[in-house]
């Protein structure tokens, strides 16, 4: 199945560059100019993946980012000039999924890309026959659904990103296992541990503020300190 990324960039060289190289990987690629056309393309078009730059007229990258996860669960990777750790960590809290910083090599962008493609729909394809119906895994006040990878919480949905579902369902299919950063990287993403300890620590933190009353005294995913996470068991509820 050929897959549709949109490229937003206000610069057209750029958009070009990849544009290049990643229709050599057989993607369809759409190419928005600045967050307003970007916005429209999304609402009208079958998207797979978005690379939106934060610099842009009319809307940035971060005010599309919002307008987007308020509406849509489709991957997104920024790309940015700005290469602050507090810029990667606000782009993960808000919603995307990967960062890349300018100047980059355009071969690290397509691989960015297609481990993204890869792991948000390959790795959800079934191996073998499907099953009629997934439990569900309820713990507290929360139910996850496997079958609609959806999130809720004393029955009240909770929009989940991929990459939230994937870690949650990893949390909470082992309720009181110790996860290290690492496992949780190389189960979630499908990759080898990088060492980037910050994407972790961001999605735990995101997925806390959807999930916990009091983000910072989490009742459900619990810090280990110096090992790594857990999920509360269902017997800390009765």
């Amino acid at each position: 199945m050929q897959r549709t990324v949109l490229l937003v960039d206000d610069n057209r060289e750029i958009i070009e560059l990849l544009k290049l190289f990643l229709e050599k990987e057989g993607l369809r690629i759409l190419e928005a100019y600045n967050g307003a056309q970007a916005w429209t393309c999304i609402q009208h078009e079958s998207i797979d993946l978005a690379v939106l730059d934060i610099m842009m007229p009319e809307l940035n990258g971060v005010q599309l980012l919002q307008l987007l996860r308020a509406e849509y669960k489709l991957p997104v990777i920024l790309l940015s000039a700005k290469n602050q750790d507090s810029d990667k960590i606000l782009g993960l809290r808000l919603g995307a999924d990967d960062f890349i910083s300018k100047p980059f090599n355009p071969l690290e962008v397509v691989a960015r890309i297609h481990a993204m493609l890869r792991r948000t729909y390959d790795f959800n394809e079934p191996a073998g026959p499907v099953q009629d119906t997934l439990e569900p895994t309820s713990i507290g006040e929360l139910m996850l659904d496997h079958t609609d990878c959806v999130l809720y919480k004393a029955g009240r949905e909770i929009s989940l990103t991929a990459i939230e579902y994937k870690l949650l369902a990893t949390l909470m299919n082992a309720p009181g296992r110790i996860f290290t950063k690492k496992q949780l990287f190389e189960q979630v993403w499908s990759e080898h541990y990088y060492e980037d300890a910050n994407t972790i620590m961001v999605h735990i933190s995101r997925l806390r503020d959807k999930v916990e009353e009091t983000p910072k005294q989490p009742v459900y995913i619990r810090t280990i300190r110096g090992l790594g996470y857990k999920f509360a068991k269902k017997d800390d509820f009765r």
